[in-house]
C-alpha cells in the first residue's frame, strides 16, 4: 500500500457499453455485488434481506431531486443553460427567490443582466443575474420572480448525469427519484436508493430491519472529476445536510442493542460521518449545515458499519470514499470483477454491498 495515494490509484478502464443509460423495468431487478467478504459474490438486489438481520438500521437520504436544469437565452439571443445548485434561504419575512446555479453560455452573462428560461410549451420567466457566488466564484447568483421550487417544477428538466446521453423522458421523472424522496433540494439522485421499491421495504420491515432518514442535498459537484494528482490538494464541493434528533436516537439505540448501521448510499454516509466528526463525543448527534467532508483511505469511520452503493466514476471522490471504507486494494479487485462480470455502472446501474475494513494508513478525511 502506498504511503500516499494519487489520482492514478483510483483509475480503472470501463467499457462505455457498461454505463447504464436507462433504468431496468423494475427497481429491485438489479444485480448486487457482495464485497463484504474476501472474495466477490454475485447476487441479486432481491437478496438484500439475506445480508441484513433483525436489529440492523438502514439510514437513507430523503432528499428529492429538483427539476433543476433550465434552458433559455440571453437578451442577445445566445443560448444559455442553467443547473440550479442551491435554493437560498428566504430573507426575513419573505419567500425564497434567489438561487446559486451553474450557467453555460458562449459568453457569461454580466451582473445586472437578465436571462430568460423557457419551458417545453414556450412559456417561461426571466431571472436577474446578481453576480458570481460559491467556492471560487464558480456559480452564478440569480434572482427568480417567484418561488424557485415552483418555477423549476413548471419549466425545468430532470438533471440527468452527464454520462447519460438521452434527454430526460417521462420515465426519468419517477425513476431518477427514490420512493421515499421528500425534501426537495438535490440536483442528483442518491442512486443506491433507486433500487428499493415498496415490496422490498415491507420485506425488510417484517424481518425487523429498522430505517430512518437523514438529508443531504446532492450537488452537481458529485460529478466533477478530481484534477489534483495529490489528493490532499483537491478542493471538495460543499453540500447541505441535516441529521435530525430521530436519526441520532435511532443510531444510539441500534448501537446499544448490538445492531449495525447501514448507510444506503455515499450521501447518507457523508451526512452521518460529518455529524459524528462535529460531535465533541465523536458520535452521531443532531447536526445541520454545509459539509465538504472528503473521505479518503485512512479515514476513521465513526458511524457506519455497512454500505450499499452503486458503482462510481473512475478518479472520483466517491470511489475514494468506498475505498476508504472497504480497503483500496479490495475495492480495486471488486471493480475488476464487476467489469469482467458485465455489471451495469453508475446511476441507473447495479449496486454493491461493502463492509467496513480496518483503517489504512496514509490518508485521512477533511471536514
Amino acid at each position: 500500500m502506498p504511503t500516499e495515494l494519487t489520482l492514478d490509484d483510483f483509475d480503472y478502464a470501463l467499457p462505455a457499453e457498461l454505463i447504464a443509460q436507462h433504468p431496468l423495468a423494475e427497481r429491485s431487478a438489479s444485480r448486487l455485488l457482495d464485497g463484504s467478504g474476501e472474495w466477490p459474490v454475485d447476487r441479486q438486489f432481491r437478496d438484500l434481506p439475506e445480508l441484513l438481520r433483525a436489529g440492523d438500521l438502514l439510514v437513507f437520504n430523503d432528499t428529492r431531486v429538483l427539476r433543476a436544469r433550465l434552458l433559455g437565452e440571453k437578451p442577445t439571443g445566445g443560448a444559455v443553460e442553467a443547473l440550479v445548485e442551491r435554493v437560498l434561504p428566504p430573507p426575513a419575512a419573505g419567500e425564497p427567490r434567489e438561487v446559486w446555479a451553474h450557467l453555460r453560455a458562449s459568453k457569461s452573462p454580466r451582473p445586472g443582466s437578465r436571462v430568460r428560461f423557457v419551458g417545453a410549451d414556450g412559456e417561461g420567466f426571466e431571472a436577474d443575474v446578481l453576480g458570481r457566488a460559491g467556492p471560487e466564484d464558480a456559480l452564478f447568483h440569480l434572482r427568480f420572480p417567484s418561488d424557485p421550487l415552483a418555477l423549476l417544477q413548471r419549466f425545468g428538466h430532470v438533471p440527468l448525469p452527464p454520462y447519460i446521453t438521452h434527454a430526460d423522458a417521462p420515465e426519468d421523472e419517477t425513476r431518477y427519484q427514490s420512493v421515499w424522496a421528500a425534501r426537495p433540494g438535490a440536483v442528483a439522485a442518491p442512486t443506491a436508493s433507486l433500487h428499493f421499491d415498496e415490496a422490498m421495504l415491507a420485506t425488510l420491515a417484517a424481518q425487523g430491519v429498522q430505517r430512518v432518514a437523514v438529508t443531504l442535498h446532492v450537488g452537481a459537484g458529485t460529478f466533477q472529476p478530481v484534477r489534483a494528482e495529490r489528493l490532499a490538494e483537491h478542493v471538495m464541493h460543499s453540500e447541505w445536510f441535516e441529521v435530525g434528533e430521530e436519526a441520532a436516537l435511532a443510531i444510539a439505540r441500534t448501537r446499544a442493542a448490538g445492531g449495525r448501521i447501514v448507510a444506503v448510499g455515499t450521501t447518507a454516509m457523508r451526512a452521518l460521518e460529518s455529524a459524528a466528526m462535529r460531535s465533541p463525543r465523536g458520535i452521531v448527534e443532531p447536526c445541520r449545515g454545509d459539509t465538504d467532508l472528503f473521505i479518503t483511505p485512512g479515514f476513521e469511520f465513526r458511524a457506519v458499519d455497512r454500505l450499499l452503493t452503486n458503482f462510481h466514476l473512475p478518479r472520483s471522490t466517491l470511489l475514494m470514499l468506498v475505498s476508504a471504507l472497504a480497503g483500496h486494494a479490495h475495492v480495486r479487485s471488486l471493480y475488476r470483477h464487476a467489469v469482467e462480470a458485465r455489471y451495469r455502472f453508475f446511476s441507473y446501474g447495479d449496486c454493491m454491498w461493502l463492509a467496513r475494513a480496518a483503517p489504512e494508513a496514509g490518508q485521512s478525511g477533511r471536514c
